[in-house]
Formats: structure tokens, C-alpha cells, sequence
């Protein structure tokens, strides 16, 4: 064996992540009010991108007729192999009864129109016309508001201790902040910081400023003129309230049964977060990226295109500027911007191919969710759409995520139609964990408030119904839906019967 240093040949493979194949997994995992933000990007740095209108016919556009159309390559082919330099288009027409997406008026006899959400996102406009509160002021700011009463209260260096304290006050209206901190940082005296905070906390809502529960409740039955001395007991309380001890509190507070249940309902009309209804930033609404309606022959599926503008490849303006004088890194630097242009408009084309794909076969296998509602859920998998549909898991992974679809039964993510088995009690098929946690919620919806169901009967009666479930799985699912155990259960009955 020489060990004489030598120059060896080997051939290997090996997937390399180019661009355009970064640009199409990301295209995927995008939901499509985040496409259309990418493509405001990508269209600023591109000057062959342009948005389409009505202009499908255009001879200065790249051709996107049936005619002209190849059979495009698998969502996984497509990622895999990295191609797609080509400037045949990608999409299919599958009928104008199942999906298309080729022209502006599609909202019209699409299923978003059907379905009477050919508002929903940008640029759509529905029956009714537009959306008025779209254009409304955005809520005050809690923070905001009590600066204006602090502008008129007071004044001079109380009004900068003031906006202190009020820049300390959370979005539920409490003081998070230690006054002897606040006092000791701004350098003033204790008591008049406390005497800024008395000022704050008889500003609007009433129990602003409070740092405890019990200040909100107090400020709160104060300006209600019911702070007497068996409210304050009452408040001071607050734990046997909570408790349900009902026997208790009437000796603390010494009153009999009618003045008790007179206290607990006023205590329930308090607000225990003030702040809440402030807000300074309006809440943005989901907007679904598929459309499902049924149709005489089966289901129809659909992409929301009023929030996914069309993108094309100005061609006349390549040509242009193709026949003036470039040198060669200006020539090198078009073509690179016209292989990226079509590489963009076959990677959506193919999102949208890939999204209805997945989407429609969610359908076929929860069809029982859509006919007949969530009982009828089925387990499924990733694995499951994957194979049915011929892709890879981790492509599926990506389709469902960030992604809604909206049906007659309402607007569902696309993962949550992946939930894992439970078995039958009686030896039958598999149900869904969400199908067990909706029967669960109906029985103790239906409980009578005199005879509260523990765990174990729960199961007892779980079981009855079909689903073979430990008593750990119904606390699980329970605490996952915020409901309370049988003795908290019972507790509130207690304090709603009372305060009834």
C-alpha cells in the first residue's frame, strides 16, 4: 500500500438547497395572507413580477391558456428536483364546478361568493358591499385613556407621576409595580405617589389603578355606594368565596341567607378586569385559505383568491429591455430576474395545486365531520393524506400549517382534523380524540347541579356511549377545556344557585 499522497475521482449525490428550492418549501408553510406579503417583496425586487387584473388574455403576458399548458410534476418531484426554469404554466382547469382561479370574477359564482365570503380579506367585497367596520378608528388604548382624565385632574409634577404610574397599569388594570419603588425612581415621597394613585383609581372604568382583587372590587362597590361593613367583610373573604363556604361567610359577615345571596350577585356584577375592555390595536379576523361547499355530485374545493393576488411575468418589458445595449453583467442579471419570475409563478401555481390536493383529500376522509358534525371525527394522520395522495409526510406537514379552511359547520384549521385514536368499547372502529372530548363537554354541560359526575362516572358513561377511556384521559381532556373537577363543579353551581 502506497502512502504516497495521490489525487482521487469519486461520483456521489447529495439533495443541494438551492434557492428556488428554499423559496418553494417556504411558499408552502405560508398561509395566504403571508404569500401575499412575500409577494410584495418579491414583486418591489423584481421588475419582470407584476400583479394580474383582468387582462387574462394580454398578448404581453405570459401565455395561460389550456392549450399552452404542460402537465406539471408532483408537489415533491417539483421540490425535490429543484426545476421549474421553464416557462410553460402550471395550472389545470378541473372545471368550473370544482376549482378554478383564472379570473377576477371567480369570487362571484365561486364557493366564496356560495358560501357568502367573497369579503373575507383583501380586496373582496361581498353582497352587503364593504366592510364599514373595516375603515373604523381603532380602539383607545387604556393607557391613552386615562392620560386624558389625568390631564384634567392634575397637573404640574403630579401630572409626570401620574403618567408614571398610569405606564405601570397592565392591560387588565392593575398596578404591577410597587408604590415604594415607583417613589424611590422618580424620587418623591411615598405619600404623594399614593396620593396620585387615589386621584388615578377614580378614573373611568371604576377599579382602575388597584393592585390586589380585592381594591378592584372595593373601588368598584365604593362608587356603587354598597361598601358597607359586611361587603368588606365579604371582599376581605375572597378565598371562601372561591371555597363555596357559604356557612362560613354568613358568620364573618352577619348576615342571613336573602342578604348573602343579595352580596354574591352583586359581587358577581363587579368586573375583576377593568382594563380588558380597552384595547389599542384591533383584533385581526381569520381568513380562510380553502373553500369547502357541497356540491349535487360530491364536494367542492376552492382557494380563497380574493387574499392571493395573481402574479405574471411581464413579458413585453423583458423584451425591451433585452434589445438595448447591456454589458454582460446587466444581461446576466436579466435573465437571472426572468428565471426567478418563472420559477415564482410555477412555485404558486403549485402551492395552490398542492394545498387543494391535500385539502380535498381531508375531505374525502372526514366526510362524516362535514355531513354530520364533530361526533362523527375521525383519527387520522399526517402519514395517512401523505400516502393517499402519494407525497411525502413533511409536505403535508407544511400544507396544514397556518391554514384554515371554511365550510357550512365554520372555520376549522387545517390541523385539527389530524387527532389521534381512541379505541371503541366495543371492539368497533377507532374514534377521534376530538369526537370524545365534545361527548365529554355535553355530559357535564347536561349535569344536574344537585347530582355533580365525578371522573369515574364519566367514564362509566363514556363507555356507555362507545369510547373505551381511562379515568387520567377524562382529567386531561377536562383541564384541557378549562372545565373544573366535580368539587369545583360543585362549588360554582352552589354560588350561582345562591346569587339566582
Amino acid at each position: 500500500m502506497s502512502l504516497a499522497p495521490r489525487l482521487d475521482l469519486r461520483q456521489t449525490q447529495s439533495l443541494v438547497m438551492t434557492p428556488q428550492l428554499q423559496q418553494a418549501i417556504r411558499l408552502l408553510a405560508l398561509s395566504n395572507i403571508e404569500v401575499e406579503t412575500y409577494l410584495a417583496e418579491e414583486i418591489a425586487k423584481n421588475p419582470l413580477l407584476e400583479t394580474g387584473g383582468d387582462d387574462d388574455g394580454a398578448p404581453d403576458r405570459e401565455a395561460d391558456t389550456p392549450e399552452s399548458r404542460d402537465e406539471p410534476a408532483s408537489a415533491d418531484e417539483l421540490l425535490m428536483t429543484g426545476e421549474g426554469s421553464g416557462e410553460a404554466g402550471l395550472d389545470v382547469d378541473l372545471g368550473a364546478e370544482s376549482f378554478h382561479h383564472d379570473s377576477a370574477a371567480d369570487g362571484i359564482g365561486g364557493l366564496d361568493g356560495g358560501l357568502g365570503m367573497a369579503a373575507t380579506g383583501s380586496g373582496g367585497v361581498g353582497e352587503d358591499g364593504p366592510d364599514l367596520d373595516a375603515f373604523a378608528e381603532s380602539d383607545i388604548s387604556l393607557a391613552d385613556h386615562l392620560l386624558a382624565q389625568a390631564g384634567t385632574a392634575v397637573d404640574g409634577a403630579d401630572m409626570f407621576i401620574a403618567a408614571h404610574l398610569i405606564d405601570q397599569i397592565d392591560e387588565t388594570g392593575y398596578l404591577t409595580v410597587p408604590l415604594l419603588d415607583i417613589a424611590n425612581r422618580l424620587g418623591v415621597a411615598l405619600a404623594r405617589v399614593e396620593a396620585v394613585l387615589a386621584t388615578i383609581q377614580t378614573f373611568d372604568p371604576t377599579g382602575v389603578g388597584a393592585r390586589t382583587l380585592a381594591e378592584c372590587l372595593t373601588l368598584q362597590a365604593k362608587e356603587a355606594d354598597r361598601y358597607d361593613p359586611c361587603m368588606a367583610a365579604l371582599i376581605d373573604n375572597l378565598d371562601l368565596v372561591a371555597r363555596g363556604d357559604l356557612a362560613r361567610l354568613k358568620r364573618i359577615c352577619g348576615v342571613d341567607d336573602e342578604d348573602m345571596a343579595d352580596m354574591i350577585r352583586e359581587l358577581r356584577d363587579y368586573d375583576p378586569k377593568p382594563g380588558c375592555r380597552f384595547g389599542g390595536e384591533r383584533v385581526a379576523a381569520v381568513v380562510p385559505d380553502v373553500f369547502v361547499a357541497r356540491r349535487k355530485d360530491g364536494w367542492a374545493v376552492e382557494i380563497n383568491n380574493a387574499t392571493l393576488p395573481r402574479v405574471l411575468v411581464n413579458r413585453a418589458y423583458y423584451a425591451e429591455l433585452s434589445t438595448g445595449k447591456q454589458d454582460k453583467a446587466s444581461k446576466s442579471w436579466l435573465t437571472d430576474c426572468l428565471a426567478s419570475a418563472n420559477w415564482l409563478v410555477k412555485a404558486l401555481d403549485q402551492r395552490q395545486r398542492t394545498i387543494i390536493k391535500v385539502a380535498s383529500e381531508i375531505v374525502k376522509q372526514q366526510e362524516a365531520f362535514f355531513l354530520k358534525g364533530v361526533a362523527h371525527l375521525k383519527p387520522m394522520t399526517l402519514k395517512q393524506v401523505a400516502d393517499a395522495i402519494e407525497m411525502h409526510e413533511s409536505t403535508v406537514s407544511r400544507v396544514t400549517s397556518n391554514k384554515y379552511l371554511s365550510c357550512a359547520r365554520g372555520l376549522f384549521e387545517l390541523k385539527y382534523f389530524f387527532t389521534s385514536a381512541i379505541q371503541s368499547a366495543d371492539g368497533g372502529e377507532a374514534v377521534s380524540a376530538n369526537a370524545v372530548k365534545n361527548a365529554l363537554k355535553a355530559l357535564i354541560a347536561a349535569e344536574d347541579p344537585k347530582k355533580i359526575l365525578s371522573d369515574d362516572t364519566l367514564v362509566a358513561m363514556l363507555r356507555e356511549q362507545g369510547f373505551d377511556i381511562a379515568r387520567r384521559t377524562v382529567a386531561k381532556y377536562r383541564e384541557a377545556m378549562g372545565i373544573g373537577s366535580s368539587v369545583q363543579r360543585r362549588r360554582q353551581k352552589a354560588l350561582e344557585g345562591v346569587s339566582g
